[in-house]
């Protein structure tokens, strides 16, 4: 009985309330007084406990002398509560929808935990509309391959940089070959993450070993732009690097000390 008063408690019934319409759904029509008798609750509260049930609809008198009660088949009570709830979330997501997007654009979210940044990837994979760009890394892969490969059969172009073996494909895949992975990941500190959707919105993560990922999602353009132009970046590059061959690409920049820092974060002349 006492996880049936939780639920009816999440629906905006006091506990007394809940006694008391238990009460009538066993034994009905009655008194107040009998009300009181059968669920427990204190005579000085029964008769305010059911004019507040009265107001919910969920108990109504029945004319007789004296008066008594009887409650709301359970069915219907159900019914109608579920109805009110669903009115009420439709208002609030129109109103609250609407607050919403008088908010600046800037704003920025934190994000902390690999699951949360995971969910946070997945859901924005799945309101994209027109197009998905991401740069991701192989252990990321299996969290969102199912909302990626969903994007497509919809017809959503998702383009993908990938840290990864060379048979992975998540959408139209280009795989970072130009340099090592463990030299991004010493530079950056871990798996940079990106996932851009419609131009419109972008999460930024890195996910590192031994420490939880982070990540920060907003709507502010200059950050979507930039991100999405990284992107492109490292698209046309990898093409380059097939067109030229890996090892030619890290003999350019591996000996230039200027392309060498650029590259891994370090001075050419530290180099061992």
């Amino acid at each position: 009985m006492d996880d049936i008063y939780k639920e009816l408690q999440k629906l905006g019934f006091s506990q007394y309330e809940c006694k008391a319409y238990i009460g009538l759904l066993k034994h009905s029509p009655i008194t107040g007084y009998e009300i009181s008798k059968r669920s427990g609750v204190p005579r000085s509260m029964i008769y305010e406990v059911i004019g507040k049930l009265l107001e919910k609809g969920a108990v109504y008198t029945v004319p007789s002398e004296p008066v008594t009660y009887a409650p709301l088949a359970a069915r219907e009570l159900i019914r109608r509560l579920r109805g009110q709830f669903e009115q009420s979330f439709d208002y609030l997501e129109k109103s609250l929808s609407a607050l919403e997007s008088e908010q600046e654009v800037d704003v920025i979210r934190r994000i902390s935990g690999d699951e949360l940044v995971l969910t946070e990837m997945r859901q924005m994979i799945k309101q994209a509309t027109g197009e998905v760009w991401l740069s991701i890394w192989e252990p990321q892969v299996p969290a969102i391959q199912e909302s990626v490969d969903a994007c497509t059969e919809a017809g959503i172009s998702v383009f993908t940089v990938l840290f990864g073996q060379a048979q992975t494909r998540v959408g139209t895949t280009y795989h970072h070959d130009y340099m090592a992975p463990d030299v991004a990941e010493e530079r950056m500190g871990g798996h940079l993450t990106i996932v851009a959707r419609d131009l419109e919105e972008v999460l930024i993560a890195n996910f590192a070993p031994n420490t939880a990922a982070w990540a920060v999602k907003t709507k502010d353009p200059a950050l979507v732009l930039v991100a999405v132009e990284y992107i492109r970046h490292d698209i046309m590059f990898a093409e380059v690097t097939k067109v030229l061959g890996p090892e030619k690409v890290e003999t350019l920049w591996r000996n230039k000390p200027d392309l060498y820092q650029v590259v891994t974060g370090k001075s050419f002349l530290n180099q061992q």
